[in-house]
């Protein structure tokens, strides 16, 4: 092909699963992405996309198409800053996912000092809790915590985020401050369950102990499937919580959670930033990484 335009304007479409949105996205005519996505099917001879009335699926063809298609988009991104330094702004989309609770937190409100930064930089993070598809959602990057399963990913490992326990004030004048394990038992304290689904056993309280980490069942009023309703239990005065420092900081700073145990802190959580393939990686990409990870290393233990 003479240009890329075709290719640009069809990741857009299979990856926003709308000729609409992604001409809007593009600042483009709707008509001018359909016939340049017509005539790249007629140069494949394949058919690319299933359209229907009510939106646009890639074909079996039009998988494999896209994934090629992407890599070749970012090797020519990549030639095409390949000379640039550290100084020249950064231009262009990031599709990003990461824990909810964490994109609140800690990167969006971060996020107006790095576009004043690079005012062409465009960004679009998704903040959920469930495993995306990197590769068929159009994902650049994602963080995760946890152990990483998927071994057809490439996961850089950022560091370990730093967990405490925490109790909002009012539950603590009701029910007492406890200073060791036994107190959660002799105190009467109740815990907030957080469970994926619901039907299985909670996990209960976890603490240091000896050489590794136990467990201590304790009971609870209320259990909940979602980070953001376990914090708000948790400022409820519904029972003590365990959660990541990195989000239960601006509550701890505001004087809504007290922590408590701080010498008996849970383990630990491992973060890490995945991607689909180590050569996609564009400029803009590995400065975002670079850049979020700097701003979660005071999170860090």
């Amino acid at each position: 092909m003479k240009n890329l335009e075709a290719l640009t304007i069809f990741a857009r479409v299979a990856e926003m699963k709308s000729f609409t949105l992604a001409a809007e996205s593009l600042r483009i005519q709707k008509g001018r992405a359909s016939l340049v996505v017509r005539e790249l099917e007629k140069v494949t001879g394949a058919t690319l996309l299933h359209r229907t009335t009510r939106t646009v699926q890639l074909t079996e063809d039009g998988r494999a198409f896209y994934a090629r298609a992407l890599d070749l988009l970012s090797e020519v991104e990549e030639l095409q800053t390949m000379f640039a330094h550290d100084g020249i702004a950064l231009r262009g989309r990031i599709r990003v996912d990461m824990p909810a609770v964490l994109a609140q937190s800690v990167v969006i409100p971060a996020l107006p000092q790095l576009l004043e930064a690079h005012p062409e930089l465009e960004i679009e993070l998704s903040g959920s809790d469930r495993r995306v598809d990197l590769v068929h959602e159009g994902f650049d990057c994602v963080i995760r915590l946890g152990p990483i399963m998927d071994e057809t990913l490439i996961a850089r490992p950022l560091g370990k985020l730093r967990m405490i326990n925490a109790a909002s004030p009012g539950y603590l004048a009701r029910v007492g401050v406890p200073q060791t394990i036994d107190d959660l038992r002799n105190q009467g304290h109740k815990m907030v369950h957080y469970q994926r689904s619901f039907g299985s056993k909670p996990e209960g309280w976890e603490y240091p102990a000896d050489d590794g980490y136990k467990m201590l069942l304790l009971p609870g009023a209320m259990r909940v499937n979602s980070v953001p309703a376990y914090h708000e239990a948790g400022l409820a005065g519904l029972g003590l919580i365990q959660g990541g420092y990195a989000t239960l900081a601006p509550f701890i700073e505001r004087g809504a959670l007290v922590e408590v145990l701080p010498d008996l802190r849970p383990e630990p959580l491992s973060a890490s930033f995945v991607v689909a393939h180590r050569r996609n990686l564009s400029r803009r990409v590995r400065a975002f990484m670079q850049w979020t990870e700097d701003i979660l290393k005071p999170y860090f233990d």
